[in-house]
């Protein structure tokens, strides 16, 4: 696996990319590819287990959002809703000559994957949503996110990872690994508060996603966290229910980041899938 930085415009994208090359007939076939988008308040590295072993003849990226990672946050954060990520995403599979991939989103990763199947669903060969909902927030969440918003301004990031940290975990995460806990309160609490309140506004402001369900087509894999607190079971079902002939599995044991949690039940599954392409 390795960093990597691309300037399009005005902007530099960072992302991890990691590939294991397939071999046919002497010859190393072309790379198909994956496309992690991380969950707030976390960055790329989320994704560091996964592209630390890519299948054979599969290219893994994962970038960080704005301001997240190691994106840069000056001049690229105000204003920014989640179609506008959406479009560095695009951006960085052109910068990559990758004309479709693979997307796979966890919760606001979803968001910028349904930005994604809205506006450019070619580059979208196949679709992984990770605890996540089409819905947008309800009166209730936006009254949340307000709250959030105003915490962040007072009290920096460290006030979110102590919110934040205990939900995107599940209790048996909490209970038996409490060094991945730790990781990822340091994460949150490291992060720019800026990027974090531009994350919170975009989420906020979101657009409802659910009359997208029927019209995606692609192969879809729908993962939902036994142990999720944040995502109800209802808003996965209707995913499931909402993208035909999709397929819905269950990670025991996990919260709203099964990737880290049971990576290596949620490694099986996502293999299974791209198996399945």
């Amino acid at each position: 696996m390795r960093r990597e930085q691309v300037t399009i415009g005005h902007k530099r994208l960072s992302y991890s990319i990691s590939e294991t090359p397939l071999l046919s007939g002497g010859r190393q076939a072309p790379f198909r590819t994956i496309l992690f988008l991380h969950a707030f308040p976390l960055n790329a590295t989320m994704w560091d287990g996964q592209l630390g072993a890519p299948p054979e003849g599969w290219r893994m990226v994962a970038p960080d959002y704005r301001g997240f990672g190691d994106q840069e946050t000056a001049g690229a954060i105000d204003g920014v809703r989640m179609a506008d990520l959406a479009g560095d995403a695009i951006d960085l599979l052109d910068s990559l000559d990758v004309a479709h991939a693979v997307v796979a989103g966890c919760s606001m990763g979803g968001y910028v994957a349904f930005e994604m199947l809205e506006n450019a669903p070619g580059y979208v060969s196949a679709l992984v949503l990770i605890d996540t909902r089409a819905k947008a927030d309800s009166a209730e969440g936006k009254a949340a996110r307000a709250r959030m918003l105003e915490s962040v301004r007072q009290h920096g990031s460290a006030a979110v990872a102590e919110e934040m940290t205990p939900k995107l975990l599940g209790e048996t995460t909490k209970r038996k690994k409490p060094e991945l806990a730790g990781w990822v309160h340091d994460v949150i609490a490291q992060a720019d508060p800026t990027a974090i309140s531009m994350a919170v506004t975009a989420m906020k402001d979101r657009k409802d996603m659910t009359q997208l369900l029927p019209r995606i087509k692609v192969p879809t894999l729908v993962l939902a966290g036994a142990e999720d607190t944040l995502i109800p079971a209802t808003d996965v079902a209707e995913l499931h229910t909402g993208i035909k002939h999709s397929t819905l599995e269950t990670i025991p044991a996990a919260g709203h980041l099964p990737n880290l949690e049971q990576p290596a039940a949620f490694d099986a599954a996502l293999r299974r899938f791209l198996e399945r392409l």
